[in-house]
């Protein structure tokens, strides 16, 4: 099978570790807003996978979600498709999150896994953990999307300055600022999760989407 995202010069390897890491951050981020409605929270709380990115830490989580499934549906096609900085941040971000909760609660690794399309038979452990996390550091990218919170802190003047510098410009970082933007989700999310959740799991998440 062809590997369909091309990050940089690389590409994400379609493999179980990919899987979990994508299972987990959507579970994980949907558990949180299962939590956070049962408390009677905002939505516009900080919550959600898509936190590992400063820039980002203030996106919708649904909008977060719909992200997500957009970003694997790339990565599990079978056509090209150049990632996107939001691709590259949601790659970042899921491989963070997976990572951080194999070290800090592997039990629940264990519970968001169990019953997916994909069966998986993993050793909990800190190789684990590194391996979920060497998912994108063994990337080629630049980790533009991690700069941009710097940008706004900055004077003009000198946020143009560096951006020159490390040649980013404007455009490239459009994505970025829409996904802040954006509160409706796509009419694609349900068909992109299409062997990353199961259809029982699907309903699920719709239930918990449709009120918030």
């Amino acid at each position: 099978m062809e590997f369909m995202l091309t990050i940089s010069t690389d590409t994400l390897p379609q493999s179980s570790l990919s899987y979990i890491a994508f299972r987990v951050s959507f579970l994980e981020t949907l558990e949180r807003m299962t939590l956070a409605q049962q408390m009677g929270a905002h939505e516009a709380e900080c919550l959600g996978f898509l936190t590992e990115v400063p820039f980002l830490k203030a996106t919708a989580p649904h909008v977060q979600l719909d992200a997500l499934a957009e970003t694997w549906c790339k990565h599990m096609s079978d056509d090209p498709f150049d990632a996107t900085l939001v691709d590259e941040a949601v790659v970042y971000a899921v491989c963070e999150t997976a990572s951080r909760i194999v070290e800090n609660d592997p039990e629940t690794i264990n519970r968001l896994l169990e019953g997916g399309p994909l069966g998986v038979d993993v050793t909990l452990d800190h190789m684990l953990a590194s391996e979920l996390r060497s998912l994108h550091l063994n990337l080629s990218n630049e980790g533009d999307f991690l700069m941009v919170s710097q940008f706004e802190d900055m004077p003009p003047e000198d946020a143009e300055r560096l951006k020159k510098k490390f040649g980013i410009d404007d455009e490239k970082l459009e994505p970025l600022f829409d996904l802040l933007g954006l509160w409706l989700m796509s009419v694609e999310f349900l068909p992109n999760l299409a062997g990353l959740l199961t259809g029982r799991e699907i309903v699920n998440a719709v239930k918990v989407l449709a009120r918030r």
